[in-house]
């Protein structure tokens, strides 16, 4: 298993989120969990992602057991993010922001693995544009390339169509799960969801 989670709990006040939540996610499988707003979708992510603590509960990345000291060495080598708001640096490249993860990680931050993956996603010829001169669809598609640059083991996207037309959300649902990786997907897509190996629904706090 490339990730386990057990019993995973997490509480506001008066809000018990989400209740002894386990999870298993095999090598190369690809993840749906769907749930209305509200219901906690994006707080399991970020936890399953280290970015977020449980109340309680055990996760295991790559054989690893998760604590508060080996989160973020973990995050940097297992876990690629791609995030609904894109998060890209506006006064950056588009390279640069692919580039990102690895120079945060300290790792080589080539210009042509930066094309290659920018190649992978179709956005090679906006290498030099700027950040924030990108539509809709192609900064996604720069945040899936940003989130392959370490190589990742396994890709989180929260709502990675959530803020896109129809046939770009298409388009960005058809190239994720056409690149042979381990994907926890959160959305409201139905058709996005239905490509994934399995799915699974929150709701009041319970992952079936």
């Amino acid at each position: 298993m490339i990730l386990t989670a057990k019993n995973i709990c997490k509480t506001y006040p008066k809000v018990e989120l989400l209740k002894n939540i386990s999870l298993s996610v095999e090598n190369g499988e690809s993840i749906a969990i769907c749930g209305r707003s509200g219901e906690g979708k994006t707080t399991l992510l970020h936890i399953l992602g280290t970015l977020e603590q449980p109340d309680s509960g055990q996760i295991e990345i790559g054989g690893k057991s998760l604590t508060r000291s080996n989160a973020a060495t973990i995050r940097n080598k297992e876990i690629g993010f791609i995030f609904q708001s894109y998060n890209l640096l506006e006064d950056f490249t588009t390279l640069e922001n692919v580039l990102m993860p690895a120079r945060i990680a300290r790792e080589p931050a080539e210009r042509e693995k930066g094309l290659e993956l920018l190649r992978l996603v179709g956005l090679e010829d906006r290498a030099d544009f700027p950040a924030k001169l990108l539509s809709g669809g192609e900064r996604q598609r720069v945040a899936i390339a940003r989130a392959l640059c370490n190589n990742p083991h396994l890709i989180l996207a929260d709502e990675p169509t959530g803020n896109l037309d129809r046939a770009n959300a298409q388009k960005i649902g058809e190239l994720l799960l056409s690149l042979n990786k381990t994907f926890i997907l959160v959305t409201h897509d139905a058709e996005l969801a239905s490509l994934c190996d399995k799915q699974y629904t929150l709701q009041d706090g319970v992952l079936s």
